[in-house]
């Protein structure tokens, strides 16, 4: 029985998360270039969201199903690799069409990291499961939130040729999880790879919760796709865009490492209920308030968004204890799959009307996931029941 959290797979993890959602973070920051090298619409900027999230979600859970029964370790250095490749080469495109289909690429990798890499994430983290889980995404909060911090400077100094620079960080994780993928495998339960923990399924529940994400996803990909054409449109640089864009990923990444301990004292449903509740009115304080104030909100929009992200990804898990990798697939796939459709909705709105009423409608929607949420049952009796893995 493993009662603790190991550190050492949790590291290795947390870094292959950091990597893939470091390629997927540098796709904001590149939105403002690629907007006028190309002269796109905000339709077509959105787009590019659209083609990295339905890439990078809607095969997620065949990728977890895959997990569930056969394993699938090799996924994770192959999805590292794979993203990070295909946003760098996207960054040097010549023509948009081959710019989204680079994009479609590296969201592949990420795809097939997330199912893998959150499961094996839960058997390395004993009986902590949301604090284990914390640190997961804080990895890949932190690395979404270096994509852009590493993008803009990059691309200010060399052009958009040197974004092909932004593989080198992502192949160095690939080759270090190809070096500790027999420590992981160790993690797997007895019994064979695809072995998940007993309980009992509670499909009613996961979709209500996969209601809760969807909702948040429109409002967290309304700000990740506009957060840095806004400060455009208001004036502002484009690096100071990208710098709120970081600030709000990065105070996410503590979030996350605050919220996976509370919600494993307290449990996971108030954690998520009193999060949900304030990531509208704050959404609204950076929009009509702006500056410091606007700042600030922002920030802790990533606290409320983020921090939850580890939380509602135990929580599809244990809703669904016997098809961990499905759950898991479903549950970051939604997420990401959603929000990019989402994006696309938004920018035609910024087309139509204009940017800031699609900020609006982003910050709106918070609300029918605050209520989904408030309908959601507990996991806190279920959790009882299901075992540790065994090694």
């Amino acid at each position: 029985m493993r009662a603790e959290l190991d550190k050492r797979a949790m590291a290795a993890l947390s870094a292959g998360h950091g990597a893939t959602d470091f390629a997927n973070g540098a796709l904001p920051a590149l939105l403002p270039f690629f907007v006028d090298r190309f002269s796109l619409s905000y339709t077509l900027a959105a787009a590019l969201i659209l083609a990295s999230a339905a890439s990078s979600s809607l095969i997620q859970p065949l990728f977890g199903a895959w997990s569930d029964r056969r394993g699938a370790l090799w996924l994770l250095p192959a999805g590292v690799a794979v993203a990070g490749i295909g946003i760098a080469l996207a960054a040097a495109a010549p023509s948009y069409w081959l710019v989204c289909v680079l994009v479609v690429v590296s969201g592949l990798g990420v795809a097939a990291y997330h199912p893998e890499g959150s499961k094996f994430a839960a058997y390395a983290s004993g009986r902590k499961r949301a604090s284990g889980m914390s640190l997961f995404s804080v990895g890949g909060n932190l690395g979404f939130a270096l994509g852009p911090t590493v993008t803009t400077p990059l691309v200010l100094a060399f052009g958009l040729t040197g974004g092909l620079l932004l593989a080198v960080p992502c192949l160095a994780v690939a080759a270090l999880l190809v070096a500790v993928a027999r420590y992981l495998s160790s993690f797997a339960p007895a019994g064979g790879a695809h072995t998940s923990a007993s309980g009992e399924d509670r499909p009613g529940a996961l979709v209500l919760l996969l209601g809760v994400i969807a909702f948040r996803s429109v409002a967290w990909f309304g700000l990740v796709t506009f957060v840095p054409l806004w400060e455009v449109s208001l004036g502002h640089s484009k690096a100071h865009g990208s710098h709120l864009l970081s600030l709000m990923l990065l105070a996410g990444g503590l979030g996350t490492l605050a919220a996976g301990p509370i919600a494993d004292r307290i449990g996971r449903r108030p954690v998520l209920v009193v999060s949900m509740l304030a990531v509208c009115p704050l959404t609204l304080v950076y929009i009509v308030v702006g500056g410091l104030p606007g700042a600030v909100a922002l920030a802790l929009v990533g606290v409320c968004v983020i921090g939850t992200f580890g939380v509602t990804m135990v929580m599809s898990q244990e809703y669904l204890p016997r098809r961990i990798g499905m759950a898991s697939g479903l549950s970051i796939g939604l997420s990401i799959g959603l929000g990019g459709i989402a994006a696309v909705g938004l920018g035609a709105v910024a087309d139509s009307v204009d940017l800031r009423t699609a900020m609006y409608a982003a910050a709106a929607a918070a609300v029918p996931g605050f209520v989904l949420a408030t309908l959601l049952p507990s996991t806190r009796a279920r959790r009882q029941l299901a075992p540790e893995p065994v090694v």
